[in-house]
């Protein structure tokens, strides 16, 4: 049987730490939190792979977990502080989420396929609010937030969410056409939104954040 714990500080050293990633308190976290308990059943040896899992849900919509040097270069330019707001836009089974949580978010995950988001519910308990909701309106019930993270590739800007930012909140994602696409940092202030590209990242794309198709002619 796999090492998880070994597992998952091989992860920290050799995939983290060499990706950037040098906040001590997001390598700590990710040391901390099992990612193996966030994966499908039956996929806990593969879940600290150098790769996107798949996790499950329906054709045209299927949820994603992020490669652990991606996720954490993405939590890491979140700047998390204790008693942050932050939403979690495809929480899957909440993985990202209790990242978040360790880093002392406080953390609204959505997730609108069903399976995943009773499974984030599960695994979360208290240290997340999980909402089955579509991802492109957000939780503006919840918000304002100090940071935003989009586990998942967007094509068109976000602007409801960036709207539900706080002024100075963040907010990151996987941004752009398939092959050229770039991890993007949001800044808000007052009413404007910087952006900086931050690195090259591959993740399946989300269809709640697709371009609408040209015409063909």
């Amino acid at each position: 049987m796999l090492d998880y714990a070994q597992a998952r500080r091989l992860m920290v050293d050799c995939q983290l730490r060499t990706f950037d990633v040098n906040d001590i308190a997001v390598l700590d976290a990710f040391d901390a939190v099992p990612r193996e308990r966030f994966v499908p059943p039956g996929r806990e040896d593969f879940a600290y792979i150098d790769q996107t899992l798949r996790l499950g849900g329906a054709s045209g919509d299927v949820r994603f977990l992020p490669a652990p040097m991606v996720l954490a270069r993405m939590i890491q330019a979140l700047e998390i502080r204790p008693g942050a707001r932050v939403l979690d836009i495809g929480a899957g089974y909440g993985y990202a989420a209790a990242i978040l949580a360790r880093l002392g978010g406080q953390v609204v995950a959505l997730e609108p396929v069903e399976v995943l988001a009773q499974g984030a519910r599960e695994r979360l308990g208290a240290d997340a609010t999980v909402l089955d909701a579509p991802l492109a309106a957000g939780a503006p019930g919840h918000g304002p937030y100090d940071a935003i993270l989009v586990e998942g590739r967007i094509e068109v800007r976000p602007q409801a969410l960036l709207d539900q930012l706080k002024d100075g909140g963040r907010l990151v994602s996987v941004m752009g056409p398939d092959r050229a696409a770039k991890t993007t940092l949001f800044v808000r202030a007052g009413d404007a939104f910087g952006a900086r590209p931050l690195f090259d990242a591959a993740l399946p794309g989300l269809s709640a954040f697709a371009a609408e198709a040209g015409f063909s002619f």
